[in-house]
């Protein structure tokens, strides 16, 4: 992964949203329960600006991430998968 610091410690959910409050966080190799929900992952790069985080998704080209937003997302926003 060029130049990218991945931290070497798996964060839970509960851990991410403390640490990184209301933010965009890249988890490469994300552990996910049958249902592909994500339990726990260690973070590749955290920011309030959600393109920035996906621009640094693709610079490596991670064979499996995630990105997750820890905050609340605003009253009509909508999420496409």
């Amino acid at each position: 992964m060029s130049g990218m610091r991945i931290m070497e410690k798996l964060l839970s959910i509960a851990q991410l949203e403390s640490r990184y409050l209301a933010e965009w966080v890249l988890l490469i190799d994300p552990a996910t329960d049958d249902k592909l929900s994500v339990l726990r992952g260690r973070v590749a790069h955290h920011s309030k600006d959600r393109d920035e985080v996906y621009r640094r998704a693709v610079e490596p080209r991670p064979k499996k991430f995630a990105v997750l937003y820890t905050g609340r997302l605003p009253e009509h926003t909508a999420i496409a998968l």
